[in-house]
């Protein structure tokens, strides 16, 4: 797939995702709220990426037989990656949400890992986020409270997901909610 190449609404320099809608830019401190839009729901086998040239989602993996996304699975909007790609986000609810859903959550950490392509690599982190009006996970604010084993299987999940891509996903370290903010206002593109 080609780089994401962004544009820009004219009046107000916002990031535009979609026709004629503005998304909110992420927060300038850490106990606010993100907005994360669902590419992939919970449970799927197959990987939808937002599409800028299609104002849409495509459908653009299907994943080998037995693997299923752990969590729905997104991005932030108004941030680029190393990968040049908005920073990824998985979210924490009750239910798998369709795709194109925008989720307002809490940050509650984020796995850091390098990813290698032929030889070239690159940070690809993915935030670990709360729905945040979860029933379920209303108590969970810091990844340190979250289920080691699901934390466990998810990062299992990108690192067989990328090896079955011929890429390397490494696991660095999970970082809190502070260091996923601070992540988030590091990436925060608006146009010069």
């Amino acid at each position: 797939m080609d780089e994401f190449q962004p544009s820009f609404c004219p009046c107000c320099s916002s990031l535009i995702f979609y026709k004629d809608m503005h998304l909110p830019f992420p927060p300038k401190k850490k106990d606010d709220s993100i907005y994360v839009v669902i590419e992939t729901p919970r449970g799927s086998t197959n990987k939808y990426t937002f599409n800028p040239a299609f104002d849409g989602f495509e459908l653009t993996k299907v994943l080998p037989f037995g693997t299923q996304f752990p969590l729905d699975f997104g991005f932030v909007p108004h941030t680029m990656g190393e990968d040049g790609q908005p920073i990824d986000a998985m979210v924490l609810m009750e239910y798998a949400v369709y795709p194109g859903t925008i989720v307002k959550c809490r940050c509650i950490g984020v796995i850091e890992a390098r990813q290698s392509e032929k030889g070239k690599t690159i940070r690809n982190d993915r935030l670990i986020c709360v729905y945040e009006d979860s029933p379920a996970y209303k108590e969970l604010t810091e990844v340190k409270k979250m289920n080691a084993r699901l934390l466990e299987d998810i990062i299992h999940f990108f690192i067989y997901y990328n090896e079955m891509e011929g890429k390397k996903f490494k696991h660095l370290r999970t970082g809190n909610a502070e260091v996923a903010h601070r992540l988030i206002r590091k990436h925060i593109q608006r146009k010069k």
